[in-house]
């Protein structure tokens, strides 16, 4: 476990367990969810990086200049593949201060060309970097191979939920999903939850989609403070997942739509078509006030 200090604000990083981090907290109170002792299942860690492509592909299949993928699934969300594959694999320390620590991924594919996984080689970068102000979490993947390579971006942050905890987020649509948890349609913020006035969690339904037209920019007030979250132009999109009776939530900063990969030609769902060498990066900052 790594430690990092500044100001008030402290965090803890576990770059071998998927680039995660494991807790962050303000004045001692926690922002992030805190990661369990003991815990070792990635999901309930306090945040981890989404690359080369976040949220859900559907069967885990798709076509890409004519070129059919298959990839590997876990059983636990099968059919489906779910936020790449930076998330399971550790990370190398790059480089470290006591506020500040840079690591890096390199994904390879399989040399059996009829092996499922993703068939385009890339290097990730993560920094997360504390300050007086808070957290910057800065993520990039780049294109190693001599091909173009379809690229998204993500984080997965769990914010820690206070019985009045209200978030304020403006979007201009929500993605309704179908059965199968694949996004179906577009529609008004309104049909699920319109979080543009602030709308306190305890009062809002079971939300699991994916936000377009996100300004980057939302709060959370709860517990006598205000949380910030900023995110770059590339993440246009916001996947909220807040369970009626948890003590989390999530606002998760993403630069395409769940399945973009299997969107229909023409539409604009965030998917990046990366040139050899090119590299595609998002950054996300938390602060925090007093109420």
């Amino acid at each position: 476990m790594i430690l990092l200090e500044a100001g008030d604000w402290r965090a803890t990083l576990a770059p071998e367990r998927g680039g995660a981090v494991l807790s962050l907290d303000w004045r001692s109170r926690p922002v992030f969810r805190s990661t369990p002792e003991g815990a070792t299942d990635i999901l309930e860690t306090a945040c981890f990086p989404l690359v080369p492509y976040a949220n859900r592909i559907a069967d885990g299949r798709f076509v890409f200049e004519g070129r059919e993928v298959r990839l590997q699934t876990l059983e636990r969300f099968a059919p489906h593949a779910l936020h790449g594959d930076g998330w399971l694999l550790p990370w190398t320390v790059e480089s470290q201060t006591t506020n500040r620590v840079e690591m890096t991924l390199e994904w390879f594919p399989k040399a059996d060309a009829d092996a499922q996984g993703w068939p385009w080689p890339w290097r990730a970068s993560q920094t997360v970097e504390l300050s007086d102000r808070g957290l910057t979490i800065t993520l990039s993947v780049t294109n190693f191979g001599d091909a173009v390579m379809p690229a998204g971006l993500g984080l997965h942050p769990y914010f820690h939920r206070h019985a009045d905890s209200r978030l304020t987020l403006s979007a201009e649509g929500v993605w309704i999903t179908d059965v199968r948890e694949i996004p179906e349609r577009l529609a008004p913020p309104t049909e699920i939850a319109d979080w543009s006035n602030g709308l306190t969690l305890a009062d809002a339904p079971f939300v699991d989609h994916a936000y377009v037209g996100w300004t980057g920019e939302a709060m959370v007030d709860g517990g006598g403070r205000r949380v910030t979250l900023r995110a770059t132009t590339p993440a246009r999109w916001t996947q909220i997942y807040a369970p009626a009776d948890g003590d989390f939530f999530c606002v998760e900063p993403v630069t395409h739509r769940p399945d973009a990969h299997n969107a229909p030609d023409g539409e604009d769902c965030g998917l990046v078509c990366l040139e050899p060498g090119k590299a595609l990066s998002m950054s996300l900052k938390i602060g925090a006030t007093t109420l």
